[in-house]
C-alpha cells in the first residue's frame, strides 16, 4: 500500500517526489552571507533521507535594507551565488528538490545592521517592528522608488535562483517581515494605492509575485508563505474571515503564485470560527492551488518552547495523514523533527521510528 506521504505533487512544471517538505529555518551558518560546504551537506542529508522538498532558510535579496545579520545567507553577489550553487548541486546529487526562501526584513532591521550599516529600516509606513516585543526603532516610509527597487530586487533574486539551478522559489510573506508588513493593518497605514483596504494592502505582494512571474520561466514554481501571527504578536491577523483571506490569496494567485505555504504555530488549530479547516486548508479551498501546512507536526509543543530549552515529545500522525489523504492540504512542512533526524521522511514512510527531537539539535548543523 502506498503511504500517503509518498505520493508525488506537481508544482508548476515541477514534480516533487513526495509530500514532505523541510520548513525554512534560519541557522546563522553563512559567514558574510555565503553558504558553506557544511550547509550544503546539511541540506543534502535531508534530501538523501527522503525529504521531497527542501525549502532553505530565508535568504536576503539584493537590496541595502533587506538584511540584518552577517551570518544569514544572501542570494546576491558572486560569493553567495557560488555557495548556493554548491548547495543546489549537493541536494540534486542526493535526489532532492530545493527552493530558496527570498526575504526582505523591512522594519525588523536594527540600526547599523550589516552588510549595509548606513541603510535605513524601511517599511510601508515606517512603523517600528521588534521581534522581542520592545518598542523598536522607527524607520522610513517607503517611497514609490523604494517599492519599485524592492520589487525588482525580489525578481532579480528569483532569476538568480533559477540560473543557479534551484527548482523554484518561496517568498517570505509571513511573520512580520516586509511583505507581511504591507498585508497587516498594524504596520500599513498608507493612504495611497498600497494601503487602506485589504486589496490595496495586498498590492505590493502581488507586484512582487507578478514581477517574478514575468522574469522567470513560465513553469518555474512560485510559492508564497503567509501567516496570521507575527514574531512580536501571536494574536495578529491579516484576515479575520475566510472572505478576507480570499482577497489576499486571489490577488496573489492572479499574479502568478503556484502554491501557498500557510505558517501556523499549531497545524491542528482551526483558522476561522465555524470550520475545522486550518490556514492551509482554507488556502487550498479558496484558490484550488496546492497548499503546504506547517506547525508542531509530530511534536506536542510549538517551536517557541524549544527555543527556550523546552522539551517536545513525539505525537502520532494519524490525524495529519487523514487530513492530507482527504486533500485538506497537499504537503506537510516540518522543522525540528528534521533537525533531529535527517531520515525522518524515509523512516515515517517505511514504518520505522525516527530519532526524537531534543533542543540540543538547535545548536548544531548536522
Amino acid at each position: 500500500m502506498t503511504h500517503t506521504l509518498s505520493r508525488p505533487l506537481v508544482l508548476g512544471d515541477l514534480t516533487v517526489p513526495n509530500r514532505v517538505a523541510m520548513a525554512p529555518m534560519t541557522r546563522g551558518q553563512s559567514p558574510g552571507g555565503v553558504p558553506t560546504e557544511q550547509l550544503a551537506a546539511y541540506y543534502a542529508r535531508r534530501a538523501a533521507g527522503g525529504t521531497g522538498l527542501i525549502i532553505t532558510e530565508a535568504s536576503y535579496i539584493g537590496h541595502p535594507s533587506a538584511g540584518e545579520h552577517n551570518l544569514v545567507s544572501r542570494l546576491y553577489g558572486d560569493a553567495a551565488a557560488a555557495g548556493w550553487s554548491r548547495v543546489v548541486e549537493a541536494v540534486h546529487g542526493a535526489g532532492g528538490v530545493i527552493f530558496p526562501q527570498l526575504q526582505h526584513v523591512g522594519m525588523t532591521r536594527k540600526g547599523a545592521a550589516v552588510p549595509h550599516p548606513d541603510a535605513p529600516a524601511i517599511g510601508p509606513s515606517g512603523v517600528p517592528v521588534s521581534a522581542d516585543g520592545s518598542p523598536g526603532e522607527p524607520g522610513r516610509t517607503m517611497t514609490q522608488k523604494d517599492i519599485d527597487d524592492v520589487v525588482r530586487a525580489f525578481a532579480e533574486a528569483a532569476v538568480t535562483a533559477e540560473r543557479l539551478g534551484f527548482d523554484g522559489v518561496e517568498l517570505h510573506g509571513a511573520h512580520g517581515y516586509l511583505i507581511d508588513q504591507f498585508l497587516w493593518s498594524g504596520t500599513n497605514h498608507r493612504t495611497d494605492a498600497y494601503g487602506g483596504d485589504l486589496r490595496a494592502r495586498t498590492r505590493f505582494a502581488a507586484e512582487v509575485v507578478g514581477e517574478i512571474r514575468r522574469a522567470v520561466s513560465p513553469g518555474f514554481p512560485i510559492v508564497v508563505r503567509l501567516s496570521q501571527w507575527k514574531m512580536n504578536d501571536y494574536t495578529a491577523r491579516i484576515a479575520d474571515t475566510p472572505e478576507e483571506f480570499g482577497v489576499i490569496l486571489g490577488a496573489l494567485a492572479d499574479a502568478g503564485a503556484d502554491a501557498f505555504h500557510a505558517s501556523t504555530r499549531r497545524y491542528r488549530q482551526p483558522a476561522f470560527d465555524g470550520s475545522d479547516l486550518n490556514l492551509a486548508g482554507w488556502a487550498r479551498k479558496l484558490t484550488g492551488r496546492p497548499a503546504i501546512t506547517v506547525g508542531s507536526i509530530g511534536l506536542d509543543t510549538e517551536f517557541t518552547s524549544s527555543l527556550t530549552g523546552g522539551s517536545a515529545s513525539p505525537t502520532g500522525l494519524g490525524d495529519l495523514l487523514d487530513r492530507l489523504e482527504a486533500d485538506e492540504f497537499d504537503m506537510i512542512a516540518l522543522g525540528r523533527p528534521l533537525l533531529a533526524d535527517p531520515e525522518w521522511a524515509a523512516k515515517i514512510i517505511t514504518g520505522r521510528e525516527p530519532t526524537p527531537f531534543t533542543p540540543a539539535a538547535l545548536g548544531v548543523l548536522y
